[in-house]
């Protein structure tokens, strides 16, 4: 788990995403918005097995609306 605690921390991140699929697109397996959505969306639905396996605490107090807010609004901020 990343650790960000605050909305500078994520914003850096995401530009480090950003730069990764720019720089390496080969490493990514889901290149389309279509494939990166439904890898998000089936990741969730598995993540919990993720942090077992790896040892990792289980998130707990996720804000789901938050992440919601943000995926939707990216549908139309530029």
């Amino acid at each position: 788990m990343k650790n960000l605690n605050l909305k500078d921390d994520f914003v850096q991140f995401m530009s480090s995403l950003i730069n990764d699929l720019k720089d390496n697109p080969d490493k990514w397996e889901n290149k389309s918005l279509l494939d990166y959505l439904e890898g998000i969306q089936s990741w969730t639905d598995d993540m919990e097995g993720y942090y077992l396996n790896n040892n990792l605490p289980v998130p707990e107090n996720v804000n789901w609306g938050v992440f919601a807010d943000i995926l939707t609004a990216a549908r139309v901020y530029e």
